[in-house]
């Protein structure tokens, strides 16, 4: 499954860079792609068990950017 979301408060292209590298971690992750000029996150990840996937990325992102907000495009 894939989701677009709208990432606001990333500093700069290397946050971006090692927040796409934190995330790919997360189990059920198949890619990552966080586009710093667009202020645009691309998620792909397994269909099941959607709602913890997301949940374990917006913590993921929190613990590691805590100024940054995503919302579902």
């Amino acid at each position: 499954m894939k989701k677009v979301y709208k990432i606001k408060g990333l500093d700069c292209a290397n946050c971006a860079a090692q927040l796409e590298n934190a995330i790919q971690k997360i189990e059920g992750m198949e890619s990552v792609s966080i586009n710093f000029m667009t202020e645009k996150m691309i998620l792909e990840y397994n269909g099941e068990n959607i709602q913890e996937i997301i949940g374990k990325v917006k913590k993921m992102i929190k613990k590691e950017e805590p100024d940054v907000k995503i919302e579902e495009i």
